[in-house]
């Protein structure tokens, strides 16, 4: 605004003959505006940034010289406005990533058992100061303030600002209601399981400010041109004064060599591809891994939780002699409520999806990793490990297992009751996005993990990964992927062992969609959707965003200078030159917008669905 009212300022003056008073107006907002630009300049050479700031501060410098002050002014004017353009564009482009900060919940309502009463009382207070267990009441519309689990009968939450997914989610009891999440249309009861900094929807928060205040690759783009731009610039100028011998000359190239294109467009293209990420379900958290990205040769992939669904399904049931199927379910179902083992959840899902009422224990009590025990309805139950339930009940047979299945041993009143068979099957889309990447630039696909070799064998050939590296510790993670050709390497996991490595990647990609982990503390980007298409929406998107910022660069720095070599024979006054290349900013500006924008990725389906020795139901065997 300041050189907006100093350029009218001036014109104003001429127009009533004060020639005088503006020039000397105009002199002093040049001046003003070139001490301003050297200090940042100055800053900026300390921090061990070389810019393109230098070819303004000339031209301004060069047009004061040779008495062209209302071109001066109009160079101020246009990198004053071209910031303005920078952070209105910026704006626009980082609204989907604001978005989620918006709607950032405050307030829970905690439900309160009364002493004079006896009935609930509802006590409204920060979220903040929910404490895991606290039972919460969500009203209709209103968002889920921390992570829970929903008590009471099946409710329906719209989930799409978390995971993308449009039509509502239903959640039975039991499950999971992840915060951020907008409750549909009747009150809910939610038991708090995390505080709200361990939340996914402030951990989604937290990702967001990350990725605005992340200082863009852009810089460091535009810094590969800045130098031979500026020589080549200045050459030309220069010429065009030795052979003229006017150095008028030297100012008009000049004034069409002003880097705009540069400082704004690229930036710009960058940020509005950070936000079509976002908008994506891909949250971007340091602008720099885009480039990386987006020139990435190698994929590396873990594979629980990754390129499996990270959630051990039961596929069959095997009873013992004497013992019903159903009711051996049941039985260990409502026993490893208690129990906080990956394999619990698996297990009471399939119980609750076949209709069964779990019961609830007089008693209970878990050995970790290794079992639970349980008073259910009269019999003592017991579900874990073979050990330790050979601890416990003699002659317990060792359940047959293929590759990449787990088995529960069940005890009941001091008899082994039988066997529950679970599996991690591989993500339907894991094929498919392995045979992407290998048809699309990506020369190298591995995966490391610290699971058995079998089991990683066997799901990477379901998956179409031949180079597998199993039975690994996290130190032997990062020196694998340190060692990987070619580069750049772009790892994706996510687990707590995955972060070492995540971390230690040219771009770590974390599957952060289940909640906040390590691991997307530690990657450069983090999928919120629970799909693993997500990594090649983000390679995609990646893309074209490096393409579209390359091509604003080269059509600003093309257009720039063929108008400098008409400059040179005289053809340009510095007035028109100045008013020409603020045409060609907003071009390229405009150009750099498209990064916002892109065909989706359409994934072609596996041939065939991807199993691992699984049926599609849970079987009850007889």
């Amino acid at each position: 605004m300041a050189a907006l009212a100093a350029l009218g300022i001036v014109v104003g003056l001429s127009a009533v003959g004060a020639n005088r008073s503006a020039r000397w107006v105009a002199v002093a907002a040049v001046i003003t505006f070139v001490g301003w630009t050297i200090a940042r300049m100055v800053r900026d050479v300390m921090r061990g940034h070389v810019g393109l700031d230098v070819l303004a501060v000339v031209a301004m410098v060069a047009t004061l010289a040779v008495g062209e002050y209302v071109a001066a002014l109009i160079i101020v004017l246009m990198l004053a406005g071209g910031e303005a353009l920078e952070e209105f564009a910026s704006r626009r482009a980082r609204r989907d990533l604001t978005a989620l900060l918006d709607r950032s919940p405050r307030i829970a309502h905690v439900l309160t058992r009364s002493r004079d009463s006896g009935r609930d009382a509802i006590a409204d207070v920060p979220v903040d100061d929910v404490a895991i267990g606290d039972v919460l009441l969500v009203r209709p519309s209103e968002i889920v303030p921390v992570d829970g689990m929903l008590l009471g009968a099946e409710a329906s939450f719209d989930e799409s600002s978390l995971t993308g997914e449009s039509m509502p989610v239903l959640r039975s009891p039991g499950e999971e209601v992840m915060s951020g999440a907008i409750n549909g249309g009747q009150v809910v009861r939610v038991q708090a399981l995390r505080l709200s900094a361990d939340s996914q929807y402030q951990q989604i928060v937290a990702l967001v400010r990350d990725a605005e205040s992340s200082r863009a690759p852009v810089v460091r783009l535009a810094d590969r041109f800045a130098i031979p731009f500026t020589a080549v610039s200045l050459a030309i100028a220069g010429l065009a004064w030795l052979f003229s011998g006017d150095p008028t000359r030297f100012a008009e190239v000049l004034v069409l060599a002003t880097p705009c294109p540069l400082l704004i467009a690229a930036p710009v293209a960058f940020v509005s591809g950070m936000s079509r990420a976002a908008r994506n379900g891909v949250v971007v958290k340091d602008g720099s891994a885009i480039e990386r990205l987006a020139q990435a040769k190698t994929a590396a992939f873990d594979k629980t939780g990754t390129l499996t669904r990270g959630k051990a399904a039961l596929i069959a049931v095997r009873p013992a002699p004497g013992f019903e199927a159903r009711e051996l379910l049941r039985l260990a179902a409502s026993a490893e409520q208690y129990s906080t083992h990956v394999l619990a959840e698996g297990i009471r899902h399939a119980a609750v999806e076949r209709g069964m009422t779990l019961a609830d224990a007089e008693k209970a009590s878990e050995a970790a990793t290794d079992g639970v025990m349980a008073d259910i309805e009269g019999h003592s139950v017991t579900v874990g490990k073979r050990r330790f339930i050979q601890d416990l009940v003699r002659g317990v047979p060792t359940a047959e297992i293929d590759p990449g299945q787990a088995a529960a041993y069940v005890a009941v009143d001091g008899c082994f009751a039988g066997t529950l068979i679970l599996a991690d099957d591989p993500r339907p889309e894991s094929r498919a996005v392995v045979d992407w990447l290998l048809s699309h630039g990506v020369e190298r696909v591995a995966m490391l993990t610290g699971d058995a070799r079998t089991t990683a064998e066997e799901i990477g050939r379901a998956v179409g990964i031949d180079e597998v590296h199993a039975e690994l510790l996290p130190a032997e993670k990062i020196d694998l992927a340190a060692g990987l050709q070619p580069r750049p390497v772009v790892m994706v996991g996510d687990g707590i062992n995955d972060a070492p490595v995540l971390a230690a990647s040219d771009v770590g990609v974390a599957m952060g969609a289940k909640g906040a982990t390590a691991a997307g503390a530690a990657a450069d980007i983090v999928v919120l959707v629970d799909s693993l298409a997500k990594v090649v929406e983000a390679v995609s998107i990646a893309r074209r965003t490096l393409t579209v910022a390359l091509t604003a660069i080269w059509i600003g720095m093309g257009v720039s200078l063929g108008l400098m070599l008409v400059a040179t024979t005289g053809a340009i006054p510095a007035v028109a030159g100045a008013l020409t290349q603020e045409l060609v900013d907003l071009a390229t500006i405009l150009f750099a917008l498209r990064a916002l924008s892109g065909r989706p990725i359409d994934l072609a389906p596996s041939a065939a669905p991807i199993a691992v020795g699984l049926s599609a139901r849970p079987q009850l065997e007889a």
